[in-house]
């Protein structure tokens, strides 16, 4: 739990774990930098929690994804979801 703002954190492994699907499916270099971060919203029509994937590549690419869903509820097949979108951005730059 964060102590500081009460509510329970991501299981470490967890994240680690959508970590590693990410640079599996996206087919990262082990220069790229993974970001799994899970975010609550308490505005109106927003979902309670989101998990945030961003992808720091080592050639200053960035690319940036949410799922409207909590890290502890995302699959691999998600993240293969937007694995789809990932190759669309690539390459069109």
């Amino acid at each position: 739990m964060d102590l500081l703002l009460g509510k329970p954190k991501p299981a470490p492994e967890r994240i680690a774990a959508v970590k590693a699907w990410v640079g599996e499916l996206f087919g990262l270099s082990d220069g790229a930098t993974i970001l799994v971060t899970e975010l609550a919203c308490k505005e109106p029509g927003c979902p309670p929690l989101e998990t945030v994937i961003a992808v720091l590549d080592g050639a200053g690419g960035q690319w940036k994804r949410s799922l409207h869903k909590a890290v502890s509820e995302v699959t691999r097949e998600d993240v293969a979801a937007i694995g789809m979108l990932w190759s669309a951005h690539m390459a069109a730059d």
